[in-house]
């Protein structure tokens, strides 16, 4: 792969027709550095949100050991990863699945959240007797961008049932949850370990492990979440309070926090309408939040990085696609003077927009390049990287 120091660098070099990921391994590695110097627990790297051999390999490098896979197909890939131990975090699996990944690849650890999944479990891993099982709770979706507790997670006394009955079936009971992605502030994580503990006292059973998920945040603009030392503060006080056994440990499943500044995304103008631009990537491709979720990731004109805010102009994104819901509504500001040609980074992107993109209308094959400059936004830049050169 081609290595250059900025965007600006490479589209002089190149001038690409199609879109192209930029990659910053070393922003990646950095985050990942952090939550293992600082997360008072095991930090498992969710799968989904970027499986890039070079972020995975950033990760790696940085000691990332741990993996939440929720696919047969991602735990496949990441089963390859040396020394690799994989958590099947996924509350809802099929047979196959669950029994290939304790039969074929030693997956001890699973989720769920209804007594059927825990039937399954059992049954496909021949009751096994070394199985780490973690009842996933529904906790509040405070504060958070994308929330989560309507799919999975089973609460009240459906919960104490479930883990007395888990409890009894397997060697580590654990209990899990996740706040939601992106959670700008600490105060779904104290409810939710507020509701752990009701569920233990309720059941009233010897719990081994929490998995407090991910939901930590990226910064995607001037506005900052709380910092992650802030997050680390609460969870560490509430794990430490709960009545579990003395020997408990705490996991966290962070994605975003550990891969959105590690890349970003270069597109070029092919028209301008107004304050509509017309790019070469968009909702079907690796702009699905910006489309769907209304996400507003930081742009810049390439060539004009530098511009003030207040200089610029707040526009609409248009995808390459022939569909009319392919459409970012932003505002994404530039400056006034952007036209056909140029083109535009869109920062942060690093979280979820490869994973999801798809190739709709003949699109979704990017190009990738590695950058050596930092993202245009950071949780961790003020943080000392020394895997910088070495990624």
């Amino acid at each position: 792969m081609e290595r250059f120091a900025d965007a600006r660098s490479f589209i002089e070099a190149m001038r690409p027709e199609r879109a192209v990921f930029g990659l910053r391994p070393h922003a990646s590695g950095r985050a990942a550095k952090w939550f293992l110097d600082n997360f008072p627990g095991e930090v498992a790297y969710a799968y989904k949100a970027n499986s890039s051999v070079f972020l995975v390999g950033s990760l790696y490098g940085a000691g990332i050991r741990n993996f939440d896979v929720a696919s047969l197909p991602e735990l496949e890939d990441a089963a390859t990863i040396p020394k690799a131990q994989l958590h099947f975090m996924h509350p809802v699996k099929s047979r196959m699945a669950i029994r290939r990944a304790y039969h074929e690849f030693g997956v001890k650890c699973f989720a769920l959240d209804s007594e059927a999944e825990l039937e399954k479990i059992l049954e496909e891993t021949e009751q096994a007797k070394d199985l780490q099982l973690y009842v996933r709770l529904t906790v509040p979706s405070k504060d958070s961008g994308l929330p989560l507790e309507h799919k999975f997670g089973i609460a009240d006394e459906a919960a104490k049932n479930l883990l007395i009955k888990t409890r009894q079936s397997c060697d580590e009971l654990g209990i899990a949850f996740h706040v939601g992605s992106q959670t700008t502030t600490t105060d779904s994580f104290q409810l939710a370990f507020d509701m752990v503990r009701k569920s233990i006292v309720e059941a009233g059973v010897v719990v081994d492990a929490i998995d407090c998920g991910g939901g930590f945040p990226a910064r995607y603009s001037e506005e900052q979440p709380a910092a992650l030392g802030e997050f680390m503060s609460v969870i560490e006080e509430c794990f430490e309070s709960l009545p579990i056994s003395h020997d408990a440990h705490l996991i966290c499943e962070p994605g975003r926090a550990l891969v959105a500044e590690a890349e970003s995304l270069i597109v070029r103008v092919d028209h301008r309408r107004g304050n509509e631009l017309f790019i070469t990537d968009g909702g079907y491709g690796a702009l699905f939040d910006a489309a769907h979720l209304d996400f507003v990731f930081p742009v810049r004109l390439v060539g004009q990085e530098k511009v003030p805010l207040n200089r610029c102009k707040p526009f609409q994104f248009w995808g390459p696609t022939c569909d009319s819901v392919d459409y970012m509504k932003g505002p994404f500001y530039l400056p006034d003077s952007v036209h056909e040609g140029d083109y535009i980074e869109i920062g942060n992107m690093g979280a979820y927009g490869r994973a999801i993109a798809g190739n709709f209308n003949g699109y979704g094959n990017f190009g990738e390049v590695i950058l050596d400059d930092e993202p245009m936004y950071s949780m961790f830049a003020d943080e000392p990287s020394s895997l910088a050169q070495d990624v």
